[in-house]
């Protein structure tokens, strides 16, 4: 079950085209943790927009129990 909240997680994040930008290259800067169908988004985003995007799309996945948004807005921007 938690696999397949992570892929629902990574659709519903990385489709949005704000967030997009974050999955481009070959290392992810948004990682999604799934432990017991509970969710951890970490890593940085440039805006608190950002930030707070990707915390509306995880909470809108089917089958979380919760969500922890450990994201980091990157210090200068």
């Amino acid at each position: 079950m938690d696999d397949q909240i992570r892929r629902s997680e990574y659709r519903a994040i990385y489709s949005q085209r704000t967030l997009s930008r974050y999955s481009l290259g070959s290392f992810q800067v948004i990682h999604i943790i799934v432990q017991g169908s509970h969710v951890t988004p970490e890593g940085n985003v440039d805006t608190q927009a950002d930030k707070d995007a990707a915390n509306f799309c995880a909470n809108g996945v089917a089958n979380a129990f919760s969500v922890t948004n450990n994201l980091v807005i990157a210090s200068g921007k």
